[in-house]
């Protein structure tokens, strides 16, 4: 992604500098569904598909007391790979050399919460959206004056310090609050210190979740960001059985649950 994703929802002011568990327990088989001819995946290691994650990115990956890899990332992987007849095989590596990583073949896809831009698209190919993140308005639970973005015109508005939010609260009033981090912000709203925030969706829906934030979203994301999987350009059967694992995840209602159960809805909404 641009990187925007908390790694924690108390250092959740990082998610802006940066953007952009448990894993399936079902069997798995180590070895891949026979391939026709012309339909052959290009793996780095036969039977697995193997991807990669920054994990530091909680609750969407991230080491466990035990060291294992989880989060919503890795579950979404382990699905798609066991859909496709592969044992999932989640890895880290840093993420500013995570695309050089993969174009060198040290791993199949980026499974780690990417945006898909026009400039990144260059270097590797993009599946669709597993889910869509951008800024968004959270007010508190009660308010129920405030149901568009044209609700926020003159309106106290919090933003993390220094975050490009601040020029987007701009277009609507100047009446603008700067905060250290995302969370203060938002806790901010119940007893109406401020009328809204502006902050990256997935901040907002983990503070809910995780917190128990008495605060809702309003209206669309104000400006979308795509997350997708990562695959080299010369692995097209690859990216097509992605696709076709999400789009069968998101059909039978899996995708919604792993969604529910990290986030408390589902990201592709």
């Amino acid at each position: 992604m641009k990187k925007k994703l908390p790694m924690t929802l108390l250092v959740g002011s990082l998610v802006l500098t940066m953007l952009s568990g448990c894993g399936s327990n079902a069997t798995q088989s180590s070895t891949p569904a026979a391939q026709p001819a012309g339909e052959k995946m290009e793996l780095v290691t036969d039977g697995k598909l193997t991807f990669a994650m920054s994990g530091l990115l909680k609750p969407l990956n991230y080491k466990d007391s035990g060291g294992n890899l989880t989060g919503f990332d890795v579950e979404i992987g382990n699905e798609i790979a066991k859909r496709i007849g592969l044992e999932p095989n989640p890895v880290t590596n840093p993420w500013e050399t995570i695309l050089q990583g993969l174009k060198g073949k040290k791993y199949d896809a980026i499974i780690g919460s990417m945006t898909a831009t026009e400039e990144r698209a260059k270097q590797v190919d993009f599946t669709d959206p597993y889910y869509i993140s951008g800024g968004q308005i959270f007010v508190a639970q009660t308010n129920d004056t405030m149901k568009t973005k044209d609700d926020l015109k003159d309106r106290t508005i919090g933003v993390v310090q220094a975050s490009t939010y601040k020029e987007i609260a701009k277009k609507y009033t100047s009446k603008i609050k700067g905060y250290p981090s995302d969370v203060y912000a938002l806790q901010d709203l119940v007893p109406g210190r401020v009328d809204a925030v502006i902050t990256d969706k997935i901040v907002g829906v983990s503070a809910i979740k995780e917190q128990g934030l008495q605060i809702k979203s309003v209206g669309d994301v104000l400006e979308k960001e795509n997350i997708a999987i990562a695959v080299n350009k010369d692995n097209p059967v690859l990216l097509k059985k992605i696709n076709e694992a999400i789009k069968a995840m998101v059909e039978d209602g899996t995708y919604e649950k792993i969604s529910v159960k990290w986030f408390g809805t589902n990201l592709l909404k």
